[in-house]
This record gives structure tokens, sequence and C-alpha cells, in this order.
């Protein structure tokens, strides 16, 4: 849980950072490229984790003004880059403008129940690194490069 905005801001930065480097590594030719048929694919996680946090924002009280449509994944890696690098502008921006360190320990509702808003910023980073993982391995998978974000990869180490 974060207890401090610049806590979370500093720890934003450097994970949207590892986030933009997995999503740069997607092709167009890719982004249907799941573990098995029906399961997640690249190009779903990817537009997953550029549309989630405006959710998470409006949980906390912050109003990120970028609007993309969930449902409406684009055919193309660098538009979902792209989307991706604006919505985690703007919830920096966003945050930095509403949230103070009083605020960022209030508890407010959210789908766990009551809840400081400093944890549910904390969910928002986990579940991000979460599905970056996911898309690490399928990254592999579908034989493309994959990018160093919590340390060097194997092929970084060569």
């Amino acid at each position: 849980m974060y207890r401090q905005v610049n806590d979370f801001l500093a720890d934003w930065s450097l994970q949207a950072e590892g986030t933009i480097r997995v999503l740069e590594a997607i092709t167009d030719e890719k982004l249907d490229q799941a573990i098995v048929e029906g399961h997640n694919t690249l190009g779903w996680l990817g537009w997953h984790l550029a549309t989630t946090p405006t959710f998470f924002a409006g949980l906390v009280g912050v109003k990120v003004p970028v609007e993309l449509n969930r449902n409406e994944i684009p055919q193309s890696a660098k538009e979902i880059a792209e989307s991706y690098k604006k919505v985690a502008e703007e919830l920096k921006a966003a945050v930095e403008k509403t949230l103070t360190d009083e605020m960022i320990n209030e508890t407010v509702e959210s789908f766990k129940g009551p809840v400081p808003r400093g944890a549910l910023l904390r969910t928002l980073i986990d579940h991000q690194t979460h599905h970056r993982g996911q898309m690490t391995v399928l990254l592999r998978q579908a034989g493309l490069v994959v990018p160093g974000v919590m340390g060097p990869t194997k092929e970084q180490q060569a």
C-alpha cells in the first residue's frame, strides 16, 4: 500500500516504462498470439493494460481524460502501445494534480469493499505486473524479442 503520493508516482513511472517496453515488442502479426486457442492474446492483454488504469483511477477519485473503448481492441500493436503511453502519462498527471498524502490514506469503496486509496493504487501496479508477465511468456512463444523489465533476459545476458 502506498502512503504517500510520490511513492506511487515513482513506482508508476518505473513500472509504466517496463510495460511500454513489453508493448513495443509486440508486432501486428502476433497480436493474436495466445498460450492456447481461446485464451487471452497479446493484443487483448495489451489493450487491457491500456484501458484498466482509468478504471482504477475512477475508484480512487481521479479523472483520467482519456476515452478508450475496452471492447474495441485495435489491430495495430503501435496503436495499443501509444494508447497505453497516453493513459500512463495522463494517470500520472491526474494523480499529481488530484491526490494528497492525506487522501491516499483515506478509505474508498471498491470492488474489494472498503479499502484505502493507496491499497487500490498498489493493486493497479500488481495487476499490471501480472499481465505483463503473461505477455512476456507469449512474446517468447511467438518468437519475438523479450525485453528486460525486472532485469536482463536470457537473450540480453548472451
